[in-house]
C-alpha cells in the first residue's frame, strides 16, 4: 500500500466481526465474507483459479529496492542475487519501480505507491537497462520475477491526469480526491467505471511483460478494485501470457474465482500475532484455516507470512510482534499450505522498522536466521509434501492450547511432520497417530528420529520440531 491509513481498511471487516460474539458473529462473518451464487451455493463449493504449475513450490521474497542497499539501486539488488539464489529463493517480488510523483510528496523521497508514470523507471534506482539487467540475471539464476502493480490510484501529477482526467474519481466539486477513508494525501483515486481504464491498464501491464519479461504481478489495494474490473483485466492478461501469476493484496473469496491465483493471508497472520501475544490459544489457528475454507473457492491459495513492507514499517518488526516466537511462527508460515513470503532482511534478523519515505538501508549482517531460512526454503522448494495443495492432517495432542501439530503430504510419497510450542511456557505433550510410526530425519540437525504410533515430547517455550521422510 501507499501509506498506512489511520484506520487500516483491509483490517476493518475482521475487526468489526471480532466485536460481535457467538452465533451472531458466525452469521455476520458469512454474510460479509462469503458470496452466494445462483441456487444458494457458497463459494467453497466452487473452484478457485488454479496456480500456474511452476508456482506450487515457490518462496516469494519481497524486495524494497530503496532500502535493500546503501545505494538504493537496481545494481545494489543485483549484487545480492547470488546470495539469494544460494538461500534458495526462487521468486522475487519488486515493490514499485516506477517514478514517484512529486506533487504532494510524502517525506523526503515519497511513497513507492504514488505512481508518477506507469511505464517509466524511477531514476533514483537506475536506468531501464539496469532494471532489465536485474531481471535477466534473476532469470538466469532460475528465479521468477513479480512486479508490484498499483491499479487503485496514481500520483497527483501522473500524465493521465491531463490526458485522461475521466479515469479519475471526483468529489462533489469535480476535483480529484484521495482514496476515501485513508490518509493517502499523495495519491488520487481512479474510477473503475471509466470507459477505457481497463484497456489502459492492460496495455501498461503488457508493456512490462513485453519489455522486461516479468512473470506476474502483485496487485496493490486489490480489495478496493471491483471484481468485475479484475475479471476482465486478468482474463486478457492470461490470454496473452497463460502462465502469468497474479497475487492480490486482498482476502476476498470472489476475486479468487477468475482473477487471482493467490490472495493475502491477513486473517492467519493476525491469528498468529494474537497467539504469540497470548490473546488466543494455539488451536485458534484451526479456526483461521477453517475460515479460509468456508469463505473461499475450493483450491484457493493464500500468502503466508510473518512480515511484509506494511507490517514492518507500520506495525513493527517480527520481534516486536512475535517476541521470542518469531522463529516458531516463521516455521508455520513456511509449512502450512500456501505460498510463503519472506520480506527482505528477515534472513539477516531485521530488527528495525524500515522507514517508508526516507532512505533507511538494511544492515546486512551475519545471523543464525540465514541458515534457519535456508533450511525451511530447501524443504519448501524440494519436498512434494509442501507443494501448494498437498494434503494436511492435523495431529491430536494433549496440549492444544499451546501446541500445534500436523503432517503434510502422503504416506510413501514424502511427508513432513511439524510440532510447535506456541507458548511462553515449557510443556510436556503427547501426540498420537499411526502416521507417526517409523523413522524421520530432523530438518535442522539431520539426525534420525524414530517414533511409534504415539510419542511424548518435552518442548521448551517457543520450541519447534520439523521432521521429514
Amino acid at each position: 500500500m501507499n501509506a498506512i491509513p489511520s484506520t487500516n481498511p483491509h483490517r476493518s471487516t475482521i475487526q468489526t466481526m471480532r466485536r460481535i460474539s457467538g452465533l451472531a458473529s458466525a452469521i455476520v462473518c458469512l454474510a460479509l465474507l462469503t458470496t452466494h451464487r445462483a441456487g444458494g451455493e457458497l463459494l467453497f463449493q466452487e473452484q478457485a483459479l488454479p496456480l500456474p504449475e511452476w508456482m506450487r513450490n515457490q518462496v516469494i521474497y519481497e524486495v524494497n529496492v530503496r532500502q535493500f542497499s546503501s545505494e538504493g539501486s537496481f545494481k545494489g539488488v543485483e549484487a545480492h542475487l547470488p546470495r539469494l539464489h544460494k538461500l534458495g529463493i526462487n521468486t522475487l517480488w519488486f515493490m514499485p519501480v516506477q517514478p514517484i510523483g512529486k506533487l504532494n510528496l510524502k517525506g523526503e523521497l515519497g511513497s513507492y505507491y504514488a505512481i508518477g508514470d506507469y511505464t517509466g523507471i524511477n531514476p533514483e534506482y537506475g536506468s531501464a537497462e539496469d532494471f532489465r539487467s536485474l531481471v535477466n540475471k534473476a532469470h538466469e539464476l532460475g528465479m521468477r520475477v513479480l512486479l508490484d502493480w498499483v491499479p487503485n490510484h496514481t500520483a497527483w501529477d501522473n500524465p493521465l491526469t491531463v490526458s485522461n482526467p475521466e479515469f479519475y474519481a471526483k468529489d462533489c466539486q469535480g476535483n480529484f480526491t484521495p482514496p476515501t477513508g485513508t490518509d493517502w494525501t499523495d495519491v488520487i483515486q481512479l474510477n473503475f467505471d471509466a470507459p477505457g481504464l481497463c484497456n489502459y491498464q492492460y496495455s501498461a501491464m503488457k508493456y512490462w511483460l513485453d519489455t522486461y519479461a516479468i512473470d506476474g504481478f502483485r496487485c496493490d489495494v486489490a480489495w478496493n478494485v471491483p471484481t468485475k474490473f479484475w475479471d476482465e483485466l486478468t482474463k486478457r492478461l492470461r490470454e496473452y501470457k497463460p502462465d502469468i501469476y497474479m497475487l492480490a493484496e486482498a482476502e476476498i473469496g470472489e476475486q479468487m474465482l477468475h482473477s487471482f491465483n493467490t490472495c493475502y493471508g491477513w486473517d492467519l497472520l493476525h491469528c498468529f500475532e494474537s497467539v504469540a501475544q497470548g490473546r488466543l490459544p494455539a488451536n485458534s489457528i484451526d479456526s483461521a484455516l477453517n475460515r479460509r475454507i468456508l469463505r473461499s473457492p475450493n483450491g484457493s491459495s493464500f500468502l503466508n507470512m510473518t512480515s511484509n513492507h506494511d507490517e514492518n514499517s507500520w506495525n513493527g518488526t517480527v520481534f516486536e510482534r512475535f517476541g521470542k516466537g518469531a522463529q516458531a511462527f516463521a516455521v508455520l508460515a513456511m509449512t502450512i499450505d500456501g505460498v510463503p513470503l519472506i520480506y527482505n532482511g528477515q534472513e539477516a534478523g531485521l530488527d528495525k522498522r524500515l522507514k517508508f519515505f526516507e532512505p533507511d538501508p538494511i544492515e546486512w549482517k551475519a545471523s543464525p536466521m540465514e541458515q534457519f531460512y535456508r533450511t525451511l526454503i530447501s524443504l519448501k522448494t524440494s519436498s512434494s509434501a509442501l507443494l501448494v495443495g498437498a494434503a494436511t492432517e492435523k495431529l491430536p495432542n494433549t496440549e492444544e492450547q499451546s501446541v500445534y501439530s500436523f503432517i503434510r503430504g502422503k504416506s510413501g510419497e514424502g511427508e513432513l511432520l511439524v510440532v510447535t510450542n506456541l507458548g511462553a511456557k515449557d510443556v510436556e505433550v503427547e501426540i498420537g497417530s499411526h502416521r507417526l510410526a517409523g523413522e524421520w530425519t530432523d530438518a535442522f540437525s539431520g539426525a534420525a528420529v524414530l517414533y511409534g504410533n504415539s510419542v511424548k515430547l518435552t518442548l521448551r517455550s517457543w520450541d519447534y520440531i520439523v521432521l521429514h521422510r
